[in-house]
């Protein structure tokens, strides 16, 4: 591909969007960024991943964090920043990716061939879906798991966003139910959508 290609996949738990993402990155012959920034984060600032994984994609916590100077003690707010200022340093090489989640539909917003999806499914898909990656949950259990999820989620991109609310259809160029045409159908579609916007 030619040309600078940045898609930002936004999406709600159970709906598939984290492996969709991975397939037409794939399809696309694209790099794919999610948890594995956090890999990049530990090794530049010589951190174990693992105390970063614990504040990935999660808002900060304003009753015990404080800023001063410009200087965070929100382990939530640095590992987002950190995150984020390597998806610009990325973008500023000349990098074609996916990206999933991490405010990408607001960081990247305005800049030439940047896509902005959102994946949403039915709620029956979503438990179905939830229940199958968590066997231990009932469907009760599955839907409060969701609804924190999606809670957080909301939260963490609203917080770190310029602009825009999580999940709402005028913050993206497109908003796909994943559950109509399944995931190989979603991610066809994705990359037709892709294709024609790139060679408009």
């Amino acid at each position: 591909m030619g040309k600078q290609v940045i898609i930002s996949i936004g999406r709600e738990y159970g709906s598939a969007g984290h492996v969709i993402a991975g397939l037409l990155a794939k399809k696309l012959d694209m790099e794919i960024y999610d948890k594995n920034l956090l890999d990049e984060v530990a090794n530049v600032k010589h951190i174990d991943t693992n105390n970063l994984s614990k504040y990935d994609e999660k808002p900060r916590i304003f009753f015990i964090s404080r800023t001063v100077n410009g200087y965070s003690n929100s382990p939530e707010e640095n590992v987002a920043q950190l995150q984020l200022a390597l998806l610009k340093s990325k973008a500023a090489d000349g990098d074609s990716f996916v990206v999933v989640g991490r405010c990408a539909d607001d960081l990247f917003r305005g800049m030439d061939n940047f896509i902005s999806v959102f994946i949403y499914a039915d709620k029956d898909a979503r438990i179905k879906r939830t229940i199958e990656r968590h066997p231990e949950l009932n469907e009760k259990q599955a839907i409060k798991k969701i609804h924190y999820h999606d809670k957080r989620r909301s939260a963490y991109h609203d917080y770190f966003s310029k602009g825009g609310k999580w999940g709402e259809k005028s913050n993206y160029d497109l908003c796909v139910n994943s559950t109509r045409l399944g995931i190989e159908g979603t991610v066809d579609f994705l990359y037709n959508y892709v294709q024609q916007r790139i060679n408009k």
